[in-house]
């Protein structure tokens, strides 16, 4: 995920307790060079991740979401959301988000990593909002 955000040039807000161990050690074993390249701001909590986050609407990606990515209309205002591999995200965070996106998926298949998923997503609403940003400058 740091290494999307680093390349695609958008920050990231990691909140705590994240599905991992954050140190030093680990994240240069998993070669994460790219870290020094992340606008990254760590919350203690999703109450502080509350306090200070910048507006607009919460656009969490879950497979029990009722939208299809590919048929929402994306703002550049936008917070994109993801959970925990294993998890997910915790009911509040249901309830706080503006919409619930899924990505169809073959019947029967379980869940796309985490990573793969947020790629999928990040492109599309980027695909969108630049389209709109071209078209205003016409």
């Amino acid at each position: 995920m740091l290494r999307l955000a680093a390349c695609l040039g958008v920050a990231v807000d990691l909140i705590e307790p994240c599905g991992f161990i954050w140190d030093d050690r680990r994240l240069r074993r998993a070669g994460m060079d790219y870290l020094d390249g992340v606008d990254l701001t760590r919350h203690e909590s999703w109450a502080a991740f509350g306090r200070h986050r910048r507006s607009g609407r919460l656009v969490l990606l879950t497979t029990a979401g009722d939208v299809a990515y590919t048929d929402f209309a994306f703002r550049p205002s936008d917070v994109l959301l993801v959970g925990r591999e294993s998890a997910g995200v915790p009911p509040d965070v249901h309830e706080a988000a503006d919409a619930r996106l899924v990505i169809p998926m073959a019947p029967g298949a379980r869940a796309l990593n985490v990573a793969v998923a947020a790629a999928m997503v990040l492109g599309e609403a980027r695909r969108q909002t630049t389209v709109n940003r071209l078209r205003e400058a016409s």
